[in-house]
């Protein structure tokens, strides 16, 4: 499969070198020469500096032959025009834009454009991991790998010396406290 990738963020980089990983014939196109040091050294694909908007930069990472084109910048608008460009210009069979707004995500499929918007995928996660915990997200929410502290600080230590002296400096500073009770204030002074 012919993959064509724009964007070479964090998102961009993982999915290329796993595909590639796997096999895949792989081309990222970045705007920036220093995006490609997110790819890992065996990444044995193509990169291509350039805008992924501009047909010529996509001509030139082989949009005429790619499989799949995944436009995965930070930005929704770049994407949508990066993914409009591939299916419309280049007949790219499947198509994927990273999207953050779902309204526009729904724009974006109405004209045969897939769509992953990570604000669906990460409320729902969340949604999930504070009703059933994060192991039942699927990985999405990774559990903590360590308990908190449930226990005052060793006597003598760094920060029991710390919270001594904390509660030392408040019991010599003395104040008037005023009680706000609920309706307090109501009706004028």
């Amino acid at each position: 499969m012919r993959v064509i990738i724009v964007g070479c963020g964090r998102v961009g980089a993982r999915v290329a070198a796993e595909l590639d990983s796997r096999g895949e014939h792989v081309t990222v196109i970045d705007i920036s020469p220093r995006a490609f040091s997110r790819l890992p050294p065996s990444f044995k694909g193509e990169t291509v500096r350039g805008n992924g908007t501009d047909e010529d930069v996509v001509r030139t990472a082989g949009g005429e032959q790619a499989d799949i084109v995944m436009a995965l910048t930070e930005g929704d608008n770049r994407n949508a025009l990066a993914a409009q460009l591939a299916k419309h210009t280049f007949s790219v069979p499947r198509v994927i834009a990273k999207i953050n707004d779902p309204l526009r995500g729904e724009a974006y499929r109405a004209v045969g454009v897939e769509v992953i918007c990570r604000t669906i995928i990460l409320g729902e996660a969340l949604v999930v991991a504070a009703q059933d915990g994060a192991e039942a997200t699927n990985g999405f929410v990774q559990p903590a790998t360590a308990e908190p502290r449930r226990t005052a600080p060793g006597a003598g230590s760094p920060a029991d010396v710390k919270v001594q002296a904390a509660m030392d400096a408040a019991d010599e500073v003395t104040a008037d406290a005023v009680i706000v009770q609920p309706g307090d204030g109501q009706g004028g002074l």
